[in-house]
């Protein structure tokens, strides 16, 4: 356990990628991050935990052209939900970045620039294979069958001028540190993964800019360029607890850096193990003390994704289960090394058999023993025999065994070793049969020492349950009327207050489930689902709406009029108008007051921002005593409803419509 109470301990989860919805393979990440930062918390660290969003890059940008939004209102929508799932989860993360923030992407154009400067990065072109989904580049030596070696889609040749970082002049520094530092990469096989596969045969050098599309960081010093993702992903965990490539870093920075622990999945153990420290190692920082890659949740039938209809989320899981059911399930059922699964069935068996039977039940009978036979008032009598003492070593035993296990990350194994009490717990209740002694009023000093007894290890047992089942463990607590007992406290059996009440009605944790019926609930859901899809696809199908046509009008009519994109910065409310909406539109190098009647369908606040399509030659009108310099593009449908004509990707404003 820590010596020093207020030592600092930084851990952070993979920032999450911000195309969609997290699955709960994605949320397991955040859950684990969070178990490990409590148990910290409960040694005596000064935890810091960050999590947060990748938001920028290709993918994001083709995604919301087809959304028809821009990229920063696609990111925001998507950044809230993921957060939202953090927050129903109930993890205790002390910082939520995201990689729009304005400081962090200040912070990413400097360290560009120094890297360049001190001759790390290096202006060329790329030609290879790239995958979209993955933002890739790869030699055709490494795909397979012409997809992604990553995800396994499809790449595509693409070439392009970009910037690069030079890998190899460090590659040698690296594996010397990872050959002296073995815990650096966790569990061993990834590390000899990452040696063996990347490292020992050569580094290529590292594309780190863009051109082919706008949604990333401007490189400083050549705008058509886009700060490429793992230079600006990686970079959050340095700009998130306040670094500056000036040398003005804060304290936050000088106090938490190098992290302690950087948690992230498999997939990405390439770039957190060797672009990552060769990074730092340019910047002349630190290395991050560990990276830890652990495995992935998978669906029965293999890795969960959209395409297979297999996709299960944190919400619905949490909608049947509840969250700490979830929360076990997932550190539970997820091995240190190997690949985990996730199933209905599973699911249900392990909410019968150990949440609802083995902790549940011996909450229920605990509690309500006690107040049967006692009113709800907990005294040890001094009636011992030896089975008390096995109760009592393998309580104690456990608070070890769990630290033991925590500290070497393997969270499965310390909740297996937490269950361990509650299952010895059950039995100890089979060998001294309360029921028994309370018909001998000479053994009633026996039955209240058993009860006190198994009211401590529950309370041992719930205290080890926080940093897994917050919710569950509290509440357990709350039935015996006790506090969480510090992991210093645990190491002492009976400290429980003598002649302390437990409460009159113990409430059910957990209730057993019929299979039956989830999967009953589970089939509905799914052809819900499957409806709503329909009606998607038929909205979709429905046939245009047919407007009263105009006269015709020859080319040099049309070319009269100008259409220009322009950007709206500022929106207001027109007094004394239920319509009108006042923008000031900037086209180009000039700025435009604009009315339009659209204040039905748009609040000022969701107009600043927009591109959007400009009649930019009208001439000026005056409306409810305000002058308007131009019409702003809307469609209408055949209910009257309204929407803005915007670009379907992000350019210049003053940018011509032809």
């Amino acid at each position: 356990m820590c010596t020093n109470c207020k030592k600092p301990y930084y851990i952070s989860t993979a920032i999450a990628y911000t195309s969609g919805k997290p699955h709960i393979g994605n949320t397991y990440e955040i859950v684990l991050a969070d178990a490990i930062a409590r148990y910290k918390r409960e040694q005596g660290y000064d935890v810091y935990f960050q999590t947060g969003t990748d938001e920028h890059g290709q993918k994001i940008e083709l995604k919301a052209a087809d959304a028809g939004v821009t990229p920063k209102e696609f990111v925001d929508n998507v950044a809230g939900q993921i957060k939202e799932i953090w927050d129903l989860m109930n993890t205790s993360y002390d910082k939520f970045i995201r990689t729009t923030d304005d400081y962090h992407e200040k912070q990413v154009q400097k360290i560009f620039k120094k890297l360049y400067d001190q001759g790390d990065i290096y202006k060329g072109h790329y030609e290879g294979l790239y995958c979209t989904p993955c933002e890739s580049f790869w030699t055709p030596s490494q795909v397979v069958d012409g997809k992604c070696p990553d995800c396994g889609r499809p790449v595509q040749p693409a070439k392009e001028e970009a910037y690069f970082f030079r890998m190899s002049k460090y590659a040698p520094k690296l594996i010397e540190y990872i050959n002296e530092h073995p815990e650096f990469i966790q569990p061993v096989s990834r590390k000899n993964e990452m040696m063996n596969n990347f490292l020992l045969p050569g580094l290529q050098d590292l594309c780190v800019s863009r051109t082919s599309f706008k949604w990333g960081i401007p490189v400083t010093f050549d705008p058509k360029h886009v700060t490429y993702v793992w230079l600006d992903a990686l970079t959050n965990y340095i700009t998130g607890i306040g670094y500056d490539c000036d040398g003005n870093s804060d304290e936050k920075f000088k106090k938490y850096w190098p992290a302690d622990l950087h948690l992230i999945g498999k997939d990405i153990i390439r770039f957190h193990t060797i672009y990552w420290p060769i990074f730092l190692m340019a910047l002349g920082l630190p290395l991050p003390k560990q990276v830890f890659g652990h495995p992935w949740l998978l669906q029965g039938d293999g890795k969960m994704s959209k395409s297979k209809g297999n996709v299960l989320y944190a919400d619905t899981l949490v909608d049947f289960f509840g969250v700490d059911a979830v929360r076990y399930f997932v550190l539970h059922e997820m091995p240190f090394e190997n690949d985990g699964v996730i199933s209905w069935d599973l699911m249900v068996e392990r909410m019968n058999s150990d949440l609802a039977n083995i902790l549940g039940n011996l909450v229920n009978r605990t509690v309500s023993m006690t107040n049967k036979y006692f009113g709800g008032i907990v005294e040890n009598k001094g009636a011992a025999e030896p089975v008390d003492e096995e109760l009592k070593a393998t309580v104690l035993e456990t608070v070890k065994k769990v630290d033991e296990k925590m500290n070497k990350l393997r969270v499965a194994d310390a909740i297996t070793e937490i269950f361990n009490i509650f299952r010895r717990s059950n039995k100890y209740i089979d060998e001294t049969t309360p029921w028994t002694l309370a018909k001998d009023e000479a053994k009633k000093d026996r039955l209240a020492t058993v009860l006190y007894n198994l009211t401590e290890a529950i309370t041992i047992g719930a205290s080890l349950l926080f940093s897994f089942m917050p919710e569950t463990s509290e509440k357990i607590l709350a039935q015996l009327n006790t506090e969480k007992r510090s992991l210093e406290n645990m190491n002492t059996f009976g400290l429980y207050p003598n002649g302390n009440k437990v409460t009159e009605k113990p409430e059910i944790l957990f209730a057993r489930m019929d299979i039956k019926d989830v999967m009953e609930k589970v089939e509905a859901m799914k052809a819900a689902a499957a409806a709503e899809k329909q009606e998607e696809k038929k909205e979709e199908e429905k046939p245009g709406m047919d407007v009263e046509k105009k006269p015709e009008i020859t080319y040099d009519d049309f070319a009269k009029l100008q259409f220009q994109i322009g950007e709206i910065v500022k929106c207001e409310e027109v007094p004394k108008s239920k319509k009108l909406l006042c923008s000031q539109v900037k086209i180009g190098s000039e700025t435009r007051q604009i009315l339009s009647g659209i204040k039905a369908w748009y609040k000022p606040e969701d107009m600043v921002g927009r591109k959007v399509m400009v009649v930019t030659n009208l001439k000026p009108a005056k409306l409810a005593g305000m002058l308007s310099e131009g019409m702003i593009l809307c469609a209408e449908d055949d209910e009257g409803n309204l929407a803005l004509m915007t670009p379907a990707k992000d350019i210049k404003s003053g940018s011509e419509v032809c």
